[in-house]
């Protein structure tokens, strides 16, 4: 594993991240935004079933599909088009960007703690 190596949102996981979960909060976001938490194997049903009880999971998606359909010029969570901004497992704060602060009490600039 790089620095470059996407790793999971769960808190204190360092693995690589193998998922990709697409949600929004529906009060903050509109229907067509995606925000993203990276998953592996061991987190990817935990991290799913916190979203997926506020009703904020969109979609769970394989790491490499997502960069393929990204590198295709689609957005495989969102029938938006094309996301704007980063590739998941990056962190330069934009809506498209992977939210890091799952389940950690912490937000990277992606989101608010309201997003949570």
């Amino acid at each position: 594993m790089n620095d470059e190596t996407p790793i999971c949102s769960a808190k204190l996981c360092r693995a690589p991240a193998q998922w990709v979960l697409a949600w929004n909060n529906p009060k903050l976001h509109t229907p067509d935004r995606r925000k993203t938490w990276l998953a592996c194997e061991e987190h990817r049903e935990h991290l799913s079933q916190f979203l997926g009880i506020r009703g904020f999971l969109k979609d769970v998606v394989p790491l490499a599909q997502w960069r393929a359909s990204e590198a295709a010029g689609h957005s495989p969570g969102s029938a938006a088009g094309p996301a704007a901004g980063t590739a998941p497992g990056t962190h330069a704060g934009t809506d498209s960007g992977t939210d890091r602060g799952a389940d950690r009490g912490t937000d990277s600039g992606a989101g608010s703690a309201a997003d949570r």
